[in-house]
């Protein structure tokens, strides 16, 4: 869906550009962006493998094992069919940590961890090879944990503040109150509705 929804724009933005006389600016953009690109893919590179070092350096301290004892209560609730000492416990409890304090950056190589252990742990419940073939259909828990991270609980939204710093915002901290009130909205909607389809899947195995 979202590859021919991202082809259509393409081809509109083409076809606009050709129509109104712009395809010298539509050719220079084309080439700004194919560089823009490259250089943001080394960028994320650079950080997403930081902070993959600094998860590896946190999880042999034990630091992983202190966030996630500490947000047992709300896991349990969240994930009541992970079993207690499962290591996306650890991942989840992390990438919630990193969004509540707005650094995405580090959220995103926790997450995909998180999501990789959700993976192994419903092949073992399908009785499928980890090796084989790929799942069709993302468990509850794998559908819980994206909605929660992308609603995105933000405390204190360090990366919104660095970019407003950036471009010379007055009062960089001003989207502080209005992010906490806006994310605590949206990840409240998202967990009362993992709730209740979760649920509502349980009945539906019995």
């Amino acid at each position: 869906m979202l590859n021919h929804l991202w082809g259509y724009l393409i081809l509109l933005g083409i076809g606009f550009g050709i129509t109104t006389g712009q395809v010298e600016a539509l050719s220079n953009a084309a080439i700004d962006s194919a560089g823009e690109a490259v250089t943001l893919s080394i960028t994320m590179l650079g950080i997403m493998s930081m902070w993959m070092g600094l998860i590896e350096i946190a999880k042999r301290a034990g630091l992983l094992d202190s966030m996630t004892k500490g947000l047992h209560p709300v896991l349990h609730f969240l994930f009541p069919r992970i079993p207690e000492n499962h290591p996306a416990n650890e991942y989840i409890a992390a990438n919630i940590i990193a969004n509540m304090l707005g650094l995405g950056w580090a959220a995103t190589p926790m997450g995909l961890k998180a999501m990789k252990e959700l993976a192994a742990l419903e092949r073992k419940r399908l009785h499928t090879d980890e090796t084989g073939k790929p799942l069709t259909k993302a468990s509850d828990e794998m559908c819980t944990f994206l909605i929660i991270n992308i609603s995105s609980l933000q405390l204190i939204p360090v990366s919104v503040i660095a970019y407003r710093t950036q471009y010379g915002s007055v009062n960089p901290a001003s989207i502080v109150l209005p992010g906490l009130i806006a994310t605590a909205a949206s990840t409240l909607a998202a967990i009362l509705f993992c709730r209740i389809m979760c649920r509502r899947g349980e009945r539906n195995r019995k």
